[in-house]
């Protein structure tokens, strides 16, 4: 077997949730770019058009979906037509999440709701759903939730933020190892920092910029492009006997502190 093999995707069916922009948008592309046909999903179908656009120039199949993965029938019914619209789902990137800064002592319950709802369980629920379908296809699969330095590290003015991506950290875990059994394998990816929408205030402040990139061992940040590689090796059969694991991509920072 060729190694390149490994990580060909062809033939297999992704779902890719909050993949209007960013970092989402971006394993979607890597994804097709492996071979996989792709499913993105969003709250407006009208923020999934470029990542469509850019997926079908580039010569893959794309098919958009609603989903606000804070409403469970919603998370159920994106797993089923993703499923309908692919012919199965193979894999399911859960990239779906939102953060606000807020000190812990501002925080009110509205804010601890939206931003545990989107990042936790919303992952929870289109996992399950996810689940269900290959079981029930008798598929064997790969899910890929998006964890974060938060999930090992306290930082402050982020505490429902944290608490959300370290429950995601403990869940990968537990449904890694509930789903074994199933074939199907669990993972994560936890980006160190990178610019997007979500981001974009702290790196208006060049202060904080500075201040950053001196944690960094690498002494940059992340590009969107250093996530493919990961995504594709979790997703492919070059990782078919890792489940369970979260993967730092954060040009050394966990490693250094």
């Amino acid at each position: 077997m060729r190694n390149a093999s490994l990580f060909d995707l062809s033939g297999r069916k992704a779902l890719v949730t909050g993949a209007s922009r960013g970092i989402g948008r971006s394993i979607a592309e890597a994804l097709s770019a492996a071979g996989a046909d792709v499913a993105v999903a969003a709250r407006k179908l009208s923020s999934l058009e470029e990542t469509t656009a850019a997926v079908s120039a580039a010569g893959g199949a794309a098919y958009a979906i609603r989903l606000d993965v804070t409403d469970v029938e919603q998370c159920e019914a994106a797993i089923a037509e993703a499923s309908r619209l692919l012919g199965g789902l193979d894999i399911l990137v859960n990239n779906a999440g939102t953060e606000e800064v807020r000190p812990s002592l501002d925080v009110d319950e509205a804010l601890w709701d939206r931003i545990v709802d989107t990042n936790l369980k919303g992952a929870f629920f289109c996992a399950k759903a996810a689940a269900r379908q290959m079981r029930d296809a008798g598929r064997s699969g790969a899910i890929i939730n998006l964890c974060s330095l938060t999930s090992e590290v306290g930082v402050p003015t982020a505490v429902p933020y944290g608490s959300s991506k370290s429950g995601l950290l403990g869940m990968t875990r537990a449904l890694a190892a509930e789903w074994a059994d199933l074939g199907i394998r669990v993972n994560a990816i936890a980006p160190g920092y990178f610019r997007t929408a979500m981001t974009d205030v702290f790196y208006s402040d060049q202060t904080w910029q500075q201040s950053m990139l001196a944690k960094i061992p690498q002494r940059r940040f992340g590009n969107l492009s250093d996530l493919h590689g990961i995504a594709v090796f979790l997703a492919s059969d070059a990782s078919a006997y890792i489940t369970g694991q979260s993967i730092p991509v954060d040009g050394g920072f966990l490693a250094s502190i």
